[in-house]
């Protein structure tokens, strides 16, 4: 074997690791920028800006504000800005709820650069209460509030369950064509959707899509098949 077939072959490998970490890892492109990337979340939150246009979402709520605008989007994911600026196009309102009054400063800051406040609401608040005082319909509903450890059994447990308290406080204002995205799932331990997807999948929703994030739609709503591309 000589030196150069083993420097070409080795050059291969290089290059396919390179290529297949950018197939995996991509942006939100035309909606965002190429520069922007959402690293693991990317196609679970494709797919959910293809359902949110396909199913006509006006009212959208997280738990779990995302402080840090566009920075750091494949780390954080965005999810205030992503959902906020699709609102804006879309003449829809995103409610967004932390219990943290720092975490929402900084989060209306990010919104107010990119003059989206006007259609992001912010809420300081528990997030369980918070949802159970909505009265409206919710077309969309993002779980991603309590800190998830992935080397702390005690925190994993206590995240899962204020998740799924989250959606026992909602499930009344969700709809057949609702759609609920819920993040850090893939994780030791279950992840953050652990007992919310096991209540749900028991109760008329189903798995569209299942990554780092889990998006769930009900078996009677609308067409619910999206494409989810690399």
């Amino acid at each position: 074997m000589t030196i150069e077939f083993v420097a070409f072959g080795t050059l291969t490998v290089v290059a396919l690791l390179l290529l297949r970490k950018f197939i995996r890892y991509r942006s939100l492109y035309p909606f965002l920028p190429r520069k922007y990337n959402f690293g693991k979340r990317r196609n679970t939150l494709r797919a959910t800006l293809a359902l949110l246009e396909e199913r006509n979402a006006r009212v959208l709520v997280e738990t779990g504000t995302a402080r840090l605008g566009l920075r750091k989007t494949k780390g954080d994911g965005a999810s205030t800005v992503v959902f906020g600026l699709w609102a804006k196009h879309h003449a829809a309102q995103l409610h967004s709820v932390d219990i943290d009054p720092e975490a929402i400063s900084q989060a209306r800051a990010a919104v107010a650069e990119l003059n989206l406040s006007d259609s992001v609401s912010f809420h300081v608040a528990d997030s369980v209460a918070f949802l159970q005082q909505l009265t409206e319909p919710v077309d969309f509903l993002y779980l991603d509030s309590y800190d998830y450890d992935k080397r702390d059994p005690a925190v994993q447990r206590a995240s899962q369950a204020h998740h799924l308290k989250e959606f026992a406080a909602i499930e009344g204002r969700l709809h057949d064509g609702s759609i609920v995205l819920i993040d850090d799932c893939d994780q030791p331990g279950g992840g953050k959707g652990k007992l919310v997807i096991a209540k749900m999948r028991g109760t008329g929703w189903r798995v569209l899509a299942s990554d780092y994030q889990v998006l769930l739609v009900r078996d009677g709503g609308a067409s619910a098949d999206v494409q989810v591309t690399v």
